[in-house]
This record gives C-alpha cells, sequence and structure tokens, in this order.
C-alpha cells in the first residue's frame, strides 16, 4: 500500500514523506509498547502507535521501519518531527482510534506480522 492510499484511507495528515513511487508497505504492526515492538515487528511493516515520544522514532530505526502512523489524533511534537527527518522516516497521524486504523488498513488489503498467508 503506497503513502498516499494509507493517508487516504484513514484521513491522515501526512507530516513527513520520505517514500517514493516504489514504496508499498503489505505489512502492518500496532502497539503502544516499543518493548513489543522490537519483539515482534519487522522491518517491513508499519508501526501504528498512540505513544507520542522520542522513543518510537528510536524503536522504527532499530527495526529500519521506514513508516509510523500516529493514532488517537496525537500529533508528534518538533523533537519528533526532527528526529524523523534526521532517520528519513515516513510520518502520518490520524484521528481514529488504532483498533479503527487497523482494520481499515486490513480491509484494504494490508496484513498483520501474524497474518502473512
Amino acid at each position: 500500500m503506497k503513502i498516499n492510499e494509507m493517508a487516504s484511507i484513514l484521513n491522515a495528515e501526512i507530516i513527513t514523506d520520505f517514500s517514493d513511487e516504489n514504496t508499498d508497505i503489505m505489512y502492518g504492526f500496532a502497539s503502544d509498547l516499543m518493548s513489543d515492538v522490537l519483539a515482534f515487528a519487522t522491518s517491513d511493516s508499519i508501526l501504528i502507535t498512540g505513544l507520542n515520544n522520542h522513543q518510537v522514532i528510536r524503536t522504527a530505526e532499530m527495526l529500519d521501519i521506514t513508516t509510523v502512523i500516529f493514532v488517537r489524533g496525537k500529533k508528534p511534537g518538533k523533537e519528533i518531527v526532527d528526529l524523523a527527518v534526521e532517520n528519513k522516516l515516513t510520518i502520518l497521524a490520524t484521528d481514529y482510534t488504532m483498533f479503527k486504523t487497523c482494520g481499515l488498513l486490513v480491509i484494504n488489503g494490508m496484513k498483520g506480522i501474524e497474518g502473512n498467508d
């Protein structure tokens, strides 16, 4: 799924965009616990979270995750955005809950980490 498609589906604001026309993300992982992200997420997924601090960016960086979607109306502050830009990380923000965000992405073709079948 392309970044613009995700933004449209989620009525999300694209805060930073380092994707290109070839960026096609197939998997998603949602959590507010960065320890779970470190344990279960993969580099070919997006990270969906309501946690709004620099640890989200650092965790994505460690796993080579290229895109983070902040949910529940959370908007990252300047420090977080600057860190994302430094790491060439795409950030989106939506007012939808994590549950609705995941559901909308799944019904539009995205797969979960455990649902790679």
